[in-house]
């Protein structure tokens, strides 16, 4: 089983490339401050659309130059809302955004929470009102390069279509099942994550 997956993994690392698709940034080895919330910024504008349409949110962002964590938590939500319009659900995801914003404020910014242990730090994360178990372990892996597994629909898909010997399709289990098979080694985490949604995206755009 370990051989068919890292045998799909290889082959599909070849065929793309996340240095030109939208996993560009997420997959970067070393990131900015910046760029670090950029990733938890998207995180939450990614919930329930396309990768297109976080684009145009960010964009309108830093246009406005509100693509800080910092700009995110004194804007009133009402603006905010208008200016992450095109991600779509912009009223709720607008709370959602200064919700997170507050709670890193709060919490004395990324370079303070870095020093927490990954389960103290995932649990602070899920208590924030819109961060589920798959935003919470994007933000852990991406930003702060902790080696957690994430799951999302593409996953689970990719779990079923190759027949995976896996008991059950709860994000729980999934994550154990694929943490328990590979080494704890974010980078690959984040690589793997990345190469099975470019594999679905591109096969949905097929005719």
């Amino acid at each position: 089983m370990l051989k068919k997956i890292l045998s799909f993994y290889r082959k599909n690392l070849k065929k793309f490339s996340i240095k030109e698709s939208q996993w560009r940034l997420w997959c970067k080895e070393k990131k900015s401050l910046k760029e670090k919330e950029w990733v938890i910024i998207e995180s939450i504008l990614t919930q329930q659309t396309n990768w297109q349409n976080v684009e145009k949110a960010m964009a309108k962002l830093k246009r406005e130059k509100k693509d800080s964590l910092k700009k995110i938590a004194a804007i009133s939500k009402n603006k905010l809302s208008q200016i992450i319009k095109p991600s779509g659900f912009y009223q709720i995801k607008a709370g959602y955004l200064k919700n997170i914003a507050q709670f890193f404020i709060k919490n004395g910014g990324i370079k303070k929470l870095e020093k927490l242990e990954t389960e103290i730090l995932r649990k602070k994360l899920l208590s924030i009102k819109g961060v589920g178990y798959e935003t919470a372990d994007s933000i852990l892996l991406y930003v702060f390069n902790r080696p957690i597994f994430v799951i999302d629909a593409y996953t689970k898909r990719f779990v079923k279509d190759f027949k995976l010997n896996a008991d059950n399709l709860s994000y729980h289990y999934l994550q154990q099942f694929f943490m328990k098979i590979f080494p704890k080694n974010p980078s690959f985490y984040q690589k793997f994550h990345a190469i099975i949604v470019l594999y679905y995206k591109n096969k949905k755009q097929k005719p």
